[in-house]
């Protein structure tokens, strides 16, 4: 299996919120269900689980402005 799908964390939805430092973790679920926000997500039965380096590049990709420099 490729290493970094092995090595690619599954989080529940509560590590997720806390993550995207969301408050209510009924979002996510509002999120998948009208497609909302491009998060992919795993689903297993009823368990659902979000890879961690979705959750990265979602905020990633949902960061606005230029980072700023720690040389300043």
């Amino acid at each position: 299996m490729n290493s970094k799908i092995e090595n690619d964390k599954l989080l529940t939805p509560q590590e997720t919120c806390q993550m995207l430092g969301l408050t209510n973790r009924d979002t996510l679920s509002v999120w998948r269900s009208t497609q909302r926000y491009n998060l992919p997500f795993v689903k297993i039965g009823r368990v659902v689980r979000y890879k961690q380096s979705d959750v990265i590049a979602f905020v990633r990709a949902h960061t606005h402005g230029r980072e700023k420099s720690h040389d300043c």
